[in-house]
């Protein structure tokens, strides 16, 4: 299943409430939403993907939907698809990337926090502060956690995994050398989009032989497949659960394919107009849009 979180009150002109939604293929091929809020007796996506009755009446209220007469999904309506207590992030987890950054592939996960803070929705555009000046991208796919986890074998790992959907690490460059820690440069506001969906492991049980592809403004800088992980989702489930609790709805993103040579070369910072978009073979696309900030 495809999963969201979307503003439902916004189609009308206002309010912000969050309803659970399930993304679904009319006969014509357009994707239609289904408002689960009922079905799901108000709970959050989070709180749907840890619930095995919840996933079930989710499932049935699927089955059930007449897709011709639901409303056309709309992206600018989406919201993050959950609310992560933590985000965790990885550095160096391609083959490729790990030996251009650090010369060899790393012994243990390189492990990086990103702030709540930063979280936007799909369609949302990031704001580029003046104080960033030299904003970056990174393209990911994200594990959304859910079911607790902690002291993890890596062979039950999956079982705590809910799904995936996108991420985009913006980061800004100045701001993370600054220091030997990375937060300040990773934990800019709104420095994460994430979504548009989750979409949930029984549709998408791993991550073997996907394409990832990164543009931006319509021209690929990364393409690279998911079997040039370093180390896979099980084992960083395992690995991060013994030492924190991953709690429903957190997140894993998991790092970001090298550039192309090319593409490194011609690299600039970031600036106003500026698209960047996330594709992975399954998971479908996540298209963020830069602007500078306005004169206060």
């Amino acid at each position: 299943m495809r999963l969201v979180t979307f503003f439902f009150d916004a189609r009308h002109g206002a309010g912000t409430a969050e309803h659970p939604g399930a993304v679904v293929v009319a006969p014509d091929g357009t994707d239609r939403l289904l408002d689960l809020a009922e079905a799901t007796a108000g709970a959050t996506l989070a709180q749907v993907l840890a619930d095995d009755d919840a996933l079930a009446a989710v499932r049935s209220a699927v089955a059930a939907a007449d897709p011709a007469t639901l409303p056309v999904l709309d992206r600018e309506h989406l919201a993050p698809p959950v609310r992560p207590s933590k985000i965790l992030c990885l550095g160096y987890n391609y083959a490729g990337h790990a030996e251009a950054g650090v010369g060899e592939r790393p012994a243990h996960p390189n492990v990086f926090v990103k702030t709540p803070n930063v979280l936007r929705g799909p369609a949302e555009a990031v704001v580029l502060p003046r104080a960033a000046t030299e904003p970056d991208y990174e393209g990911e796919i994200a594990v959304v956690i859910g079911r607790r986890a902690y002291q993890v074998a890596e062979a039950d790992a999956m079982g705590h995994v809910a799904g995936y959907t996108l991420f985009d690490d913006v980061s800004d460059r100045d701001w993370q050398r600054r220091s030997s820690q990375w937060t300040l440069g990773k934990s800019i506001d709104g420095f994460g989009p994430l979504g548009p969906w989750v979409v949930t492991t029984d549709e998408v049980p791993d991550l073997g032989g996907r394409d990832v592809v990164v543009e931006r403004n319509g021209v690929v800088t990364v393409r690279a497949s998911t079997d040039a992980m370093v180390f896979p989702v099980a084992f960083l489930v395992h690995h991060l659960s013994q030492v924190m609790t991953l709690e429903p709805g957190d997140v894993i993103s998991t790092g970001t394919p090298a550039r192309s040579d090319e593409a490194q070369a011609a690299h600039t910072p970031l600036t106003d107009g500026d698209t960047v978009t996330v594709r992975v073979t399954g998971l479908g696309e996540l298209t963020t849009t830069f602007v500078t900030a306005k004169e206060s």
